[in-house]
């Protein structure tokens, strides 16, 4: 008898909300799969920002903005 047979077995006999939460939790392994898959993104996402902050920080600049007066 093969996994999904045995699985196909136990969950046939389960009430109907407890079948329902296996078939989620199958959904949730099947998502981490795939997450675990994906090819790592690295920093490019956030090339979009690099504008707006070249890495130095000033932090009395910080407190000079309209948003704090």
């Amino acid at each position: 008898m093969n996994t999904a047979k045995k699985i196909f077995d136990e969950v046939r006999v389960m009430p109907e909300s407890e079948a329902r939460e296996i078939l989620d939790f199958v959904g949730y392994l099947k998502t981490k799969l795939q997450k675990s898959k994906s090819p790592v993104q690295g920093m490019s996402e956030f090339d979009q920002f690099g504008a707006v902050f070249d890495g130095q920080f000033n932090r009395d600049e910080c407190y000079d903005r309209q948003v704090f007066s």
